[in-house]
C-alpha cells in the first residue's frame, strides 16, 4: 500500500466525516468545524495525487494557497457567527 493510496482514503473519510458535521448538526460551530475538516480532506486527497509520480509542486502550491484561503474563509464565518449571535441571541439556524 503506497502512500498516496493512505492519503487518499484518510482524505475520503475526513471528507464524508466533514459533509456529515455539515448535514447532522445544526449549531454554527459544527458546522464550521465540519467543513474545515473537508478541507483538510480536499488537502490530503490534494498531496497524494501529488506523491504518485513523484513530487510535482504543482498540487503542493495548491495545497498551500488552499490553507490560506481555508483560514480566512474559516475567520469570515466566525465573524458572521458572531455577528449573528448579537443580533438573534442564537447560534443555529432556523429550518
Amino acid at each position: 500500500m503506497s502512500s498516496a493510496l493512505v492519503f487518499a482514503v484518510a482524505g475520503a473519510a475526513l471528507v464524508a466525516l466533514g459533509l456529515h458535521a455539515l448535514v447532522v448538526r445544526a449549531h454554527l460551530l459544527h458546522k464550521i468545524l465540519g467543513f474545515n475538516v473537508m478541507g483538510s480532506g480536499v488537502f490530503l486527497v490534494l498531496v497524494g495525487l501529488a506523491q504518485r509520480d513523484g513530487v510535482d509542486p504543482v498540487p503542493q502550491a495548491m495545497v498551500l494557497t488552499g490553507i490560506v484561503v481555508a483560514v480566512s474563509a474559516t475567520a469570515l464565518a466566525l465573524i458572521l457567527m458572531r455577528h449573528l449571535y448579537a443580533l438573534t441571541g442564537a447560534t443555529t439556524l432556523e429550518d
